[in-house]
């Protein structure tokens, strides 16, 4: 059925609360400043590098209302806890993040890490990237996949659904693998350790992914039925584009150069010749996904963060409680 709705009445009836940038801004209220330049460099990206006005318009805000939500969880909890008579320790509060590749995940992740660390309650953050759980190149070569990698079907879904299901239940030193961007596969025999941290940043590109709704009606979990909070980051699929050309071209500069990267034999080829070969990769396999899996889970987060063409956040969108 055609959506005959003026877009007026649309944001009428949309399920968030729409704030300009100036407007988020005047939410951080008197939330400090807990991060100097020093700080900022060494929490930049490839391309990308978040500026002192960009914290505190944006992400002081943010820290503010999710220190709020994880006091309520664990209120929450404990009121919980109390009628059920039972004696659990405080949950992890798990948020998840996504988006697509190369709009700036890993540096959201990283500042906000960074910020919600400093606030006295929850000084335990810990961040883990679902790239850990990517199949193995050579699993997804025996499955005629390797070209279809981080799609969903190239994730280990059962590992990361019992890692949070581990987590969530306050259990000890739960491990999660490591997946490395210069080997292009997963180090065997490294892993992230999440020993019952305050909060858990899960970050990764199909986080919000729903599961294939069974037929009997028996429980089938979804990745994002243990998040307390989920945040999708968003910009124009050109301006990704851009982006993601950009960054590989950064990346045949530095990490291609050397001999035993995976993706050494990029290093040599012209500036015309790279981007001619890092649309390719984009338009084939990362603009595919990001159509087919993972913006239609855009409106499944609890906040959207909208960006520019210069990275910074113009828009955001809060579901309205």
């Amino acid at each position: 059925m055609l959506n005959t709705l003026a877009p007026r009445q649309r944001l009428e009836l949309s399920p968030y609360q729409m704030f300009t940038r100036a407007e988020w801004a005047k939410l951080r209220a008197d939330t400090p400043m807990t991060l100097d330049e020093e700080d900022l460099a060494k929490l930049a990206g490839v391309i990308e590098r978040v500026s002192a006005e960009e914290v505190v318009d944006i992400y002081l805000p943010m820290s503010r209302l999710l220190n709020l939500y994880v006091h309520a969880a664990q209120a929450l909890h404990g009121d919980t806890s109390n009628f059920l008579g039972r004696r659990n320790g405080k949950a992890p509060f798990i948020i998840g993040m996504a988006g697509s590749v190369a709009v700036g995940k890993s540096t959201t992740a990283r500042v906000l890490r960074a910020l919600l660390a400093r606030w006295p309650d929850h000084p335990r953050v810990d961040l883990v990237p679902t790239d850990g759980f990517l199949l193995p190149n050579a699993e997804l070569e025996a499955r005629g996949i390797m070209h279809r990698k981080g799609f969903p079907e190239s994730f280990d879904q059962s590992a990361l659904l019992k890692f949070l299901a581990d987590v969530k239940a306050g259990l000890p030193n739960v491990k999660a693998p490591v997946y490395s961007h210069f080997d292009y596969d997963i180090r065997r025999g490294e892993h992230i350790v999440v020993d019952r941290p305050d909060i858990l940043i899960v970050e990764g590109l199909n986080v919000l992914q729903p599961a294939t709704l069974p037929k009997d009606g028996e429980a089938i979990p979804f990745v994002s039925d243990f998040f307390d909070f989920s945040i999708y980051i968003h910009a124009d699929a050109k301006i990704t584009e851009a982006w993601y050309v950009t960054r590989f071209l950064a990346l045949r500069e530095t990490a291609f150069r050397h001999p035993a990267a995976y993706f050494h034999r990029y290093a040599s080829l012209s500036d015309e010749e790279a981007r001619t070969t890092a649309l390719s990769i984009w338009r084939r396999i990362n603009l595919k996904n990001l159509e087919e899996n993972i913006l239609p889970t855009r409106q499944r987060a609890a906040l959207i963060l909208d960006k520019g063409a210069d990275h910074s956040i113009e828009q955001v969108w809060l579901r309205k409680l």
